[in-house]
């Protein structure tokens, strides 16, 4: 069938690869190579540039642009580098005005929330969450079933290993210079172990590591390494007790 006739009102390139099953809404392009997997449903005015290869089942709603390249200045920490096209997993919902780069991979069940965005080179694990309007930077790792809340900044090199939590607004940094340091020097961006909380607004200077199962209180500026089920609250972040084993992510799977 012609993909005119089989999606009308949708722009799908003729050598687009369309499985079974997909629906193609109004206004919507889809450029040629995209691949599309079986069941996937594709909302009104949303873009899937070349190369993006979507699973099947996969949810992606209104004005959506997916495999985008970035536009970067002269000098970006970004520039150079080489990036695959983008990979979304079966069953991916990618929800309204959020934007995922070429080169990112999202896995299996994860959802990408409205006006997030994630960037080239990023990875986003099975069935994790980025929340609304947050952004996970080129290059982050994000692991399986993190929990990424409304507002969060996942800064470029991070990482955020499986079951984590950041709750809304918290921000990581990975640049004490505020980029007066030599082109090409390596920024240190923090790592969040596995199961580790990090509550709203909590700030997390560049290199510090936050350990396995770890507690970060709300507003909390964490300028030093925190230890595995250490809890740390205040400004600088202080130790204040250990987590509990009622606390633990065993016990609340």
């Amino acid at each position: 069938m012609p993909e005119l006739a089989r999606f009308p009102g949708a722009h799908v390139a003729a050598d687009a690869l369309v499985a079974d099953g997909v629906s193609i809404a109004p206004g919507a392009v889809v450029f040629a190579g995209a691949r599309i997997g079986a069941g996937t449903a594709i909302g009104a005015c949303s873009v899937v540039h070349p190369g993006v290869s979507l699973g099947e089942r996969c949810v992606v709603e209104e004005c959506v642009v997916l495999g985008k390249r970035p536009r970067l200045r002269a000098g970006s920490g970004a520039a150079g580098a080489e990036h695959g096209p983008l990979v979304l997993g079966d069953g991916v919902t990618v929800c309204a005005g959020a934007v995922v780069y070429g080169g990112a991979r999202v896995g299996a069940g994860a959802i990408v929330g409205d006006q997030a965005q994630v960037r080239e080179g990023a990875l986003v694990g099975e069935r994790a969450v980025v929340g609304r309007g947050s952004c996970v930077d080129f290059g982050a790792r994000v692991g399986d079933r993190v929990s990424i809340q409304t507002g969060v900044y996942v800064t470029s090199g991070a990482v955020v290993e499986d079951d984590a939590f950041l709750g809304p607004g918290v921000t990581m940094t990975n640049d004490d210079t505020m980029g007066r340091h030599p082109r090409g020097e390596q920024l240190c961006a923090p790592v969040v172990r596995r199961g580790a909380r990090v509550g709203g607004g909590a700030v997390l200077v560049p290199g510090v590591e936050v350990g396995e199962e770890a507690f970060v209180a709300a507003g909390a500026v964490v300028t030093r390494d925190v230890g595995a089920r250490e809890l740390v609250i205040g400004v600088p972040a202080r130790v204040r007790r250990r987590v509990g084993d009622d606390e633990l992510l065993e016990r609340w799977r």
